[in-house]
């Protein structure tokens, strides 16, 4: 296989395997349990050929010990687990998932994981428009998943249910081919912050990124979504910070981080005086959708083993105890703690809590200073700041954003994101290369991405 061919299909297999990990449930949907699970061992034995053919080098310094710690202690907790048979298949599939997200970001390079990354979400996007379009002009009704895991002749199915509500037309939400406006959200924030980013770094014809911005942006306000909304409004803050940091220069940073301090204390001011009026403008009920009654079930589970939690299981088991009916709503079994902090402690208690605030802590501060601090090219030279390196920090911060209302970050996309920006963010604290945008298509410009070795 010539060189040329080898990386057209590495670039495919890894645009292919950030889809599915965007969009499980649209598998799951599509094609069953069954069939997902042949799409999942695809993927996973493509990330095998993909570490074998690159052969990426590790050394023991590059390597966040943090990652490593919470995912021994999920592999401990069968030992104290209350469903160890359970606990030992979600491990599997979180080393899985780890797996992936490792050979994507050490064998592609920072470089290649974003163009599949871009290519993941231009397919998930489309689709999702496409879909919601096919739904509203032709079936014209709520749609079913094609393999239901409930009764589908049932006299009431809830709307949770619905592949696609088929609201379209009437403005949203739409929920696309993942079939959650929360996770169809997510997706489009993402794609915002990733092209974006490389459209004023030079890393996307101009015409090219403007179109893809306006469909993350439709697909955004579609959705409805407002956590997501709320995240937005996070990942904004955070950006202005950094451009602020950046301005500033390393020596005159303590007014901006004074700032944020200031302006976090505000906002939680904010919060608890202006608590009833965010929920009445969300269109939020005082139960914030049932997640306080959720909340409250799991931290009482949660002081019961409070040091080492009942087992991990990432997403809830609901064949097993204390899943079981744990958390229902007009009819929906909720398999989540819609808290990936509160699902962390619960599954492995705090222990697992302080190895899994390790992570993410962790990656902040090396996202942070990747972002706001200028690279070095390969003769350790400060180079102009690229735009594209903002992206680890504010994707990130998306991420954690979404931790606080929803678990995602604890599997599938999320987990994957996790570890990547992790491990990526650590290799390139021990490297000098700058981080790169995608291959410039047009003259370089104040943000262009500076030449890096090949």
């Amino acid at each position: 296989m010539t060189s040329g061919r080898r990386h057209a299909l590495e670039g495919a297999y890894a645009t292919f395997a950030l889809f599915t990990a965007f969009s499980g449930q649209f598998w799951r949907n599509l094609l069953g349990w069954w069939g997902f699970g042949v799409i999942a061992l695809l993927v996973v034995a493509g990330a095998a050929w993909l570490w074998w053919s690159r052969r990426p080098q590790l050394s023991w310094r590059r390597v966040p010990k943090s990652t490593l710690a919470f995912l021994l202690i999920a592999v401990a907790s069968v030992a104290w687990s209350n469903y160890p048979g359970t606990t030992a298949v979600a491990v599997a599939l979180t080393l899985a998932t780890t797996f992936v997200a490792l050979s994507l970001a050490l064998s592609l390079g920072w470089h290649g994981f974003l163009r599949a990354l871009g290519g993941a979400l231009k397919w998930l996007l489309a689709l999702s428009l496409l879909f919601e379009l096919w739904v509203a002009v032709f079936v014209r009704e709520p749609l079913l998943p094609n393999f239901p895991d409930f009764d589908p002749d049932a006299e009431s199915i809830p709307m949770a249910f619905y592949w696609s509500r088929a609201l379209l037309f009437e403005g949203g939400p739409i929920e696309g081919v993942i079939a959650s406006r929360n996770l169809l959200a997510m997706a489009a924030l993402l794609a915002l912050i990733l092209f974006g980013a490389l459209l004023a770094s030079g890393g996307m014809r101009r015409a090219q990124g403007i179109g893809w911005l306006t469909v993350a942006g439709l697909v955004f306000v579609l959705t409805r979504s407002a956590t997501v909304i709320l995240v937005a409004v996070i990942v904004l803050v955070a950006l202005g910070f950094a451009l602020w940091a950046r301005r500033l220069g390393p020596d005159r940073r303590r007014r901006v981080y004074a700032a944020a301090a200031a302006t976090l204390a505000a906002s939680v001011a904010l919060l608890a005086l202006s608590w009833n009026a965010l929920l009445e403008l969300f269109g939020k009920g005082e139960d914030l959708t049932g997640r306080l009654d959720i909340w409250e079930a799991v931290i009482g589970l949660a002081t019961e083993r409070p040091w080492l939690g009942w087992g991990w299981v990432s997403y809830w088991a609901p064949w097993v105890e204390p899943y079981d009916d744990l958390a229902v709503r007009k009819g929906v079994e909720y398999l989540q703690a819609h808290n990936a902090w509160l699902d962390v402690w619960m599954q492995l208690g705090v222990l697992g809590l302080i190895a899994f605030a390790s992570i993410v802590i962790g990656a902040l501060w090396r996202s942070w200073f990747l972002a706001v601090d200028p690279p070095m090219d390969d003769r350790g030279t400060r180079v102009p700041y690229t735009a594209a390196s903002l992206i680890p920090l504010l994707a990130l911060v998306a991420l954690v954003g979404q931790s606080l209302a929803e678990s995602r970050i604890l599997i599938e996309s999320g987990w994957l994101l996790l570890v990547a920006i992790a491990w990526g963010t650590k290799q390139r604290q021990w490297t000098p290369e700058p981080l790169p945008a995608l291959t410039p298509t047009r003259s370089p410009r104040r943000f262009a991405r500076p030449r890096v070795r090949p």
